[in-house]
């Protein structure tokens, strides 16, 4: 058997050819520095920065730099987005589509659980949400009502899946393999929770709320809920979780949750059901579909890469973790040559809390250089961030770049806290651009 070049072995397995090309030494020089140069298409400038057993981004994430492009969504009113799954549909939004203050409609990422109801074809101001549980005054509501009978108030607000970075946990777990995509900062209109609790009156014992939609289940069972989540009472009272009927000044689009929807910014998705009918206010945790287990919690303690857990230790997944994205540039973006200095752009949020730095490196994490980051909109808004980093030369480069929140968190260099089905995968990320 003819034994392979290192530049075939990096074109058909590059994990392999990795560990061949750095060996023992760790070292990347010689004729494997040349082989990987010539399977990324470019010299390597900095090189001698390259982690041992480094594997380039470009080969660890391939498609948008060898046209195998991933599945695509194609639907009315959006753009490309990346298809994670079709039952129930889930598209990622890819990071350059987020090049905007304020995520348009047509790039906003899709979750669902359920399936897709049919549009409420009645008089959209007749759809009614009901408020029960452990409050002095149940309250059944109109979208008219609430409209009428509540202050009206606008707001940038970051959704994010649970799941957001899931595919860079090693090994893999369980779920939609999304990047850093399924995040979205839109302007939403609508009331705030609070004054519609307040108007009910929680009970003394009143801690926690469980809130629906109107999604069927997968299985057509009418006695199941596709998702049925819960948080503490002290986020339903956060100023910034609203009651939401419009989304960047239109009504919602039913993939979207028309007529009325729920957004709970800065924690889990799956908090905020479209199709909003129906919230309880509780003295206990919910226990709906979608709670307890390994479901949206993460371990106290880190558990073994792999194994399995019945979820005994682990704690609600509540304020999502620190995360940047750069929006400028897709990854395996081609650049002219003689381009010697890249105009960077991105987003970065963290949760509850706000964001403190944006820093960028393109020397393998050698050095960092500090980006400028502007002031959320408001709070629970994404931040943006904006930067030009020098190139010595033609070549391949990757742009790490990482955020640190508000009480010095900063992203971690590899998924930490590995749990069975990937929540808080945050890593720092890079991207691959070629020069030349």
């Amino acid at each position: 058997m003819r034994e392979r070049s290192i530049q075939e072995l990096y074109a058909d397995d590059p994990e392999r050819a990795d560990a061949l090309a750095f060996g023992r030494r760790g070292a990347l020089k010689g004729a494997a520095l040349a082989a990987m140069g010539a399977t990324l298409g470019a010299a390597i400038p900095f090189a001698r920065h390259m982690p041992q057993g480094h594997l380039p981004a470009l080969l660890a994430r391939p498609a948008a730099a060898q046209g195998a492009a991933p599945p695509v969504l194609r639907m009315d009113g959006k753009a490309d987005l990346i298809l994670q799954g079709d039952r129930p549909l889930v598209a990622e939004t890819p990071e350059h589509l987020l090049d905007e203050a304020v995520t348009s409609t047509r790039n906003f990422y899709i979750r669902n659980n359920g399936q897709i109801p049919e549009p409420f074809s009645a008089d959209p101001d007749t759809w009614r949400l009901s408020i029960e549980g452990e409050v002095n005054t149940p309250l059944n509501l109109t979208l008219g009502e609430l409209k009428s009978r509540f202050p009206v108030v606008t707001r940038q607000l970051q959704m994010e899946c649970g799941g957001n970075g899931r595919a860079f946990f090693a090994p893999q777990t369980r779920g939609n393999q999304w990047g850093n995509g399924a995040i979205g900062n839109a302007e939403w209109t609508g009331v705030r929770l609070r004054d519609v609790l307040q108007a009910a009156g929680p009970k003394p014992g009143a801690a926690f709320t469980g809130q629906r939609g109107n999604d069927p289940h997968l299985s057509g069972a009418t006695d199941r809920a596709a998702i049925d989540r819960g948080m503490r009472l002290a986020k339903a009272m956060d100023e910034d979780t609203l009651i939401a009927w419009a989304m960047n000044g239109q009504p919602l689009p039913n993939i979207h949750g028309f007529p009325l929807r729920l957004v709970v910014p800065g924690w889990p998705g799956s908090l905020s059901p479209k199709w909003f009918t129906r919230l309880v206010v509780l003295d206990r945790p919910h226990t709906g579909a979608g709670m307890g287990g390994t479901s949206y919690r993460v371990p106290t303690r880190p558990i073994v890469p792999g194994s399995s857990s019945n979820g005994a230790d682990f704690a609600e997944m509540e304020s999502m973790p620190v995360r940047s994205i750069l929006s400028s540039h897709a990854h395996g973006s081609r650049l002219p040559a003689g381009t010697r200095a890249l105009d960077l752009r991105g987003a970065a949020w963290a949760g509850d809390l706000t964001v403190r730095a944006v820093h960028v490196s393109t020397d393998y994490g050698a050095t960092w250089q500090e980006m400028q980051l502007a002031a959320p909109a408001n709070r629970h808004a994404w931040q943006r961030w904006q930067g030009r980093v020098a190139l010595p030369a033609d070549g391949y480069y990757e742009v790490w770049y990482r955020a640190t929140d508000s009480e010095g968190r900063m992203q971690p260099h590899a998924a930490a806290n590995w749990n069975p089905q990937g929540y808080g995968a945050n890593p720092v990320s890079r991207a691959a651009i070629l020069v030349g």
